[in-house]
Parts: structure tokens; C-alpha cells; sequence
């Protein structure tokens, strides 16, 4: 699994969890993860998510950490799993940092207050998987918890890195686990 921290700063609007989005922009071929800090405004129109379209629920914050993630030859049951797996990897380095965090599917929330927003898809090549962890939740439409702003995490580009090296590393592990068992 490749891995990068993008440094510019890209607004997220929902378009980039698209095929080949990470290699036409970043030139990584294959399984990969990038993260980058941006606004995030997602409008129904660009909504992967049916339920939030149907319960008229746009996503949005001033300041966002987002992941995207393009996994090839696995199905969507396994990349529901392998997003799960990223949000209790995120859960785990939150809670290394003193952080109380509860998991609810793909939610991660902090008292009461909703710190993430996670979808994964399906495309006619790969599995897609966009998590977001709100920087500021000045501004959103729900009850929201920041990475800075109410948890005083300060360093999000470390914090970003610590996330994707950890998912990389968990996927080669289990790969490599399911190699060394005799089939019975």
C-alpha cells in the first residue's frame, strides 16, 4: 500500500472518490492511501452515501483531514471492512493520545459529538473509501467534535501519517498472516 501526505491544500467536494483519482493526480499506481487538510463540502448531488441523500443530509466543514483510499481486486463487502478497520485505526491513535473515542459502525464520535464522516464505494475497478476527520467543527450541520479545535491536536500532518502508515502496515500484516497457515 502506497502512502502520501498531499501538502497543498485541496477542498474536498466528493468528486475525487473516483477511479484512478490517487494515480492521475499523485502518479501512484495501485493500492494506496493519501491524506490531505482542506474545507470539505459535500453537496447531494456529489452524496455516495444514498441515506444521507434521501435524509437531506450535505456534509460540511471549514477544516478537514480526509483520507482517500483506491484498493484493487477486493469486493465491496471487504472494503466495508477494510473502512472499518481504517476507523478503529484512528480510534486506536486517538485514544494513545488520551482521547475518549466511541465507535459506532463508521462513526467515531466524542461526547456525543460526530469527529468523522466515512463512506466506501465501489467502482468499476476498485474499492473507494473517503474517512474525514473534522480540524474545526465551526460551521457544521451537526453536532461536531475537531481534531484541533475541541481535542487540541496540533499536529495533523503527523497525526496523518501515523494513520496511513499503521493501515498500510495492518493490510501487509494480515497478508502476510494469511501465508503462513496450512489449509486443514
Amino acid at each position: 500500500m502506497l502512502t502520501k501526505l498531499i501538502d497543498e491544500e485541496i477542498k474536498y467536494i466528493g468528486s475525487q472518490l473516483q477511479p484512478h483519482w490517487i494515480y492521475k493526480n499523485f502518479k501512484m499506481q495501485g493500492d494506496a492511501i493519501v491524506a490531505f487538510i482542506g474545507e470539505c463540502e459535500v453537496k447531494l448531488t456529489e452524496m455516495v452515501d444514498i441515506e444521507d441523500v434521501i435524509n437531506n443530509e450535505p456534509i460540511y466543514s471549514k477544516s478537514m483531514l480526509s483520507f482517500i483510499t483506491e484498493q484493487f481486486n477486493i469486493d465491496l463487502v471487504e472494503g466495508v471492512f477494510r473502512q472499518r478497520l481504517l476507523i478503529c485505526i484512528i480510534k486506536e491513535l486517538l485514544e494513545k493520545r488520551g482521547i475518549f473515542v466511541v465507535r459506532n459502525g463508521d462513526d467515531l464520535m466524542i461526547d456525543g459529538r460526530k469527529l468523522s464522516v466515512s463512506i466506501a464505494t465501489k467502482s468499476t475497478t476498485s474499492i473507494l473509501i473517503h474517512t474525514g476527520l473534522n480540524i474545526d467543527s465551526e460551521g457544521a450541520p451537526v453536532k461536531a467534535s475537531g481534531l484541533t479545535s475541541e481535542l487540541g491536536i496540533t499536529d495533523i500532518k503527523e497525526f496523518a501519517n501515523e494513520v496511513m502508515e499503521a493501515y498500510a502496515e495492518e493490510l501487509k500484516d494480515i497478508e502476510l498472516a494469511s501465508t503462513k497457515v496450512r489449509g486443514v
